[in-house]
């Protein structure tokens, strides 16, 4: 069985013990992985602050074309990549597939915006005493990185950590997720051929907590770059003191589907798509469906059909739609939400039995807005729909969360649509589409508990660089 060891200063290191990893599938171990601990840890950040003395004086379009190669690099390989993501993730492989193309486009646009990096002129004189001297901003990086990434995009929000923080001359502590290590050390491997310095990316796999509390405390770390539940990152924020946090939290996002719409039947297709692509596991699947009442029956009937006839099974099977939860802990507990709601009066419309390890994509009715599964993040293939009177209703529904990461709204009405633009508490409002639609170059992140800063390379470059302001004096 393969033995994947930590990556660490550029070398490949024995970690103290050793975890098999298991398909959630399957139930098949795939690999024995290093686990880090302390004096791992150390190391990782000793080595990339060593090597930021060399990334941070590197120019520009050397860090460009390291990227670049990366890209080519795993084009060449993105079946390899699909099929890693596909066993370890249990992602069918068309989404897995999809996932290796987005990741070449994330790290395309860092390899671009590293030559984009640039601060601007200001006009000293337009205050009084600004007279004889000239100003001028630059950004530079903020030194190493401490970068923690969870299991449903194991690529391409790795990408989204180590693309800006490496275009912008930074170095990087990647801390992968448990299920999904083997992803972020294919990464390694491409980093290290296409010849990122050594110590620029460390790469160590083990306990969240170890791990995670060693980089939000060590003052070498200047930056927490993490993507994960809210309780996990508001204990990065109240711990991480001066030192800059970037926190995607998640969400139980929301669509709403107006009244009078022509297209019914695709606007089912495509939330059957946000609500059930990757079981449901994404910060912004489609969770929650105000309809309005008067297509609510149509509409429901419709979104039945579109879901009964995904393919459930086996994540390497091309046809496959809907696989395996991350682990069993997770279905049963997803199952143990829509008993909840049934209990509370909910509908069953289909869906809410498992059959070899995979939960049937499910579509609920009359659940009350108090129940984990409108309330709460399901992060599982549930959905539920609430019938709605008016537009006003559905935006006040919408907003009646603890979360705001992104928001659709299906509408024919300008009116209806700048509204809900206007009115809606989410970070990203996307109309005439389900809130699942995300491209990597678009600013990415919520309100509320769906976190605190933007992903997005250009946006996340800005929180990896500090801005310094240089004044010269031309009297003297």
């Amino acid at each position: 069985m393969r033995k994947q060891q930590l990556y660490i200063g550029g070398e490949w290191i024995e970690g103290a013990s050793w975890k098999t990893l298991y398909s959630p599938y399957s139930g098949e171990p795939l690999a024995e992985i290093a686990v880090a601990e302390e004096e791992h840890v150390e190391a990782a950040i000793a080595s990339a602050e060593k090597a930021y003395a060399l990334t941070r004086r590197m120019p520009a379009h050397e860090r460009s074309a390291i990227l670049s190669k990366v890209v080519d690099l795993l084009h060449h390989r993105q079946e390899e990549a699909a099929a890693l993501i596909a066993r370890e993730a249990a992602k069918p492989m068309k989404a897995a597939r999809a996932e290796v193309k987005r990741t070449i486009e994330t790290y395309r646009f860092a390899a671009e915006e590293a030559r984009r990096i640039q601060g601007e002129s200001l006009p000293m004189d337009a205050a009084p005493g600004g007279e004889g001297r000239v100003a001028y901003t630059v950004r530079e990086p903020v030194g190493v990185l401490g970068a923690i990434t969870p299991f449903n995009f194991p690529m391409n929000l790795v990408a989204h950590k180590l693309g800006p923080a490496l275009a912008a001359g930074n170095t990087v502590v990647l801390k992968p997720a448990g299920q999904t290590p083997l992803s972020a050390y294919f990464i390694a491997e491409l980093f290290e051929e296409a010849g990122l310095p050594k110590g620029a990316l460390n790469v160590v796999s083990g306990s969240g907590k170890t791990i995670g509390d060693l980089l939000v405390s060590d003052e070498r770390v200047k930056h927490i770059t993490f993507t994960g539940s809210p309780g996990v990152g508001k204990g990065i924020r109240e711990k991480a003191g001066l030192k800059g946090v970037t926190l995607e939290l998640g969400s139980n996002s929301a669509v709403i589907v107006d009244k009078n719409l022509d297209n019914l039947d695709v606007v089912a297709e495509r939330i059957a798509h946000g609500s059930f692509s990757y079981q449901g596991q994404v910060c912004i699947s489609v969770q929650r469906i105000y309809v309005h009442e008067s297509a609510a029956s149509s509409f429901i009937e419709l979104l039945r059909e579109k879901t009964e006839a995904l393919v459930t099974g086996d994540p390497l099977d091309a046809a496959t739609d809907v696989s395996a939860l991350i682990s069993e802990e997770d279905t049963s507990r997803v199952l143990e939400w829509i008993e909840e709601a049934v209990h509370e009066g909910a509908e069953l419309i289909t869906g809410g039995e498992v059959s070899q390890r995979v939960l049937a994509p499910t579509i609920m009715t009359h659940v009350p807005h108090s129940a984990k599964l409108s309330s709460q993040e399901v992060f599982g293939p549930v959905v539920v729909i609430h019938e709605v009177s008016s537009i006003d209703e559905a935006i006040e529904k919408v907003n009646d969360s603890v979360y705001g990461l992104q928001a659709g709204i299906y509408t024919n009405h300008i009116q209806h649509a700048l509204k809900a633009a206007d009115l809606l508490e989410v970070g990203g409002v996307i109309i005439n589409d389900i809130p699942t639609f995300r491209l990597d170059h678009m600013p990415y992140g919520g309100v509320k508990q769906s976190g605190y800063g933007r992903e997005g390379i250009k946006y996340a470059i800005e929180a990896m660089t500090e801005l310094k302001l240089v004044v010269m004096n031309r009297g003297i």
